[in-house]
Formats: structure tokens, sequence, C-alpha cells
């Protein structure tokens, strides 16, 4: 006699495909889904979540890596301009840079405080703000606005109180950095 889960079992199997709607090709990330960043090209799609960073070829929809440093969710990421690097921000605070291509863990930017809400590259990449929230006390909340040194790690900028910083973006000139 057939098991009763034997239909379960087979949608377990390739959960990828499992329940997509008309049109979809793939499931993407495993847990938890924070936010996503094409590369330049469009080659590159990465998906920061609840266990890492994972790299997928657009062309296959297959994961090329998981990206991870360290246990815990990423909360943001963000592709430079040239495609060759990658900034996962997580809840502890920390951001992690990477070699796109070959995967290399590059370097960690820390400010020591804040789970990391957005992340955007200067125009020119050489240049990476960060949105950082943290509670303080019960119910208040603290934020702050960082720019990085993608070349260096170090903290050139510290904005703080500036609101809930959800979404980072530049100008296209460089110059100007907004945040919401």
């Amino acid at each position: 006699m057939e098991s009763p889960f034997a239909s379960l079992n087979s949608f377990t199997q390739n959960s990828t495909q499992w329940g997509l709607p008309d049109g979809a090709t793939a499931r993407l990330g495993k847990g938890n889904i924070n936010e996503l960043a094409y590369s330049p090209d469009g080659a590159r799609l990465a998906v920061s979540g609840s266990i890492g960073t994972w790299l997928y070829d657009t062309s296959t929809h297959q994961e090329i890596a998981l990206l991870r440093e360290r246990e815990g969710a990423v909360t943001s990421v963000a592709i430079s301009p040239d495609g060759r690097a990658l900034a996962s921000g997580s809840e502890d605070g920390a951001i992690h840079l990477w070699n796109v291509v070959t995967g290399a863990h590059l370097r960690t930017l820390k400010l020591g405080e804040g789970m990391v809400e957005s992340l955007a590259f200067s125009p020119n990449g050489r240049a990476l703000a960060s949105a950082h929230s943290w509670i303080r006390g019960s119910d208040a909340k603290d934020n702050a606005v960082c720019l990085w040194d993608v070349v260096t790690g170090a903290l050139a900028e510290t904005f703080r109180g500036t609101g809930s910083d959800s979404s980072l973006a530049f100008s296209l000139d460089g110059l100007t950095l907004a945040s919401v």
C-alpha cells in the first residue's frame, strides 16, 4: 500500500518548483528572504536571508554560492556598480564585503551597534552607505547612516538620528545621498 505521504514527499523533494504561480520558473533562497540585488550586467542575483546571502546565476537559476561569515540573518545586500563586490549587512551591525566572482570574503566593516537596515554603493563603487538601527530602552529607536571607504574599510562619516533609514540611494554623480 502506498504511503499517504508519498505525494507530499514528492513536493518537498523539489521545493524550488513547488506551488509556483503561472509563468514563474524557480523559487530562490532558503529560509526568509530580506532583500534582493542584481549585478549590473544581470548575470547574478544576490538574495539575503535568514541563513546568509545566496548568489544565483540568472540564466540557469542555479545557486552559485552561499556567502556566510557568521550565523544569523543577513538583512540587506548591495552589489557594486562594476559588479565585482557585494556588501551584505546583518542583524548584528556587521557589513561583509565579498568578491562576487570568487565568493572570497574581502573584509568586515563594523559600526559596533545596530542592525543594518539598508546598503548602497556610490556610483564609482568607492563608497558604501549603510543605515543602522537599534533599540534604546523599552521602545525608543536610534538610527544612523554611515559612509565607508570600500578600499580601506575606514568609517568616513556618521550621521546620527536620521529617522527610519530603511532605504538609501546615491545620486548619479555620487554627491548626494538620500535616506528614507
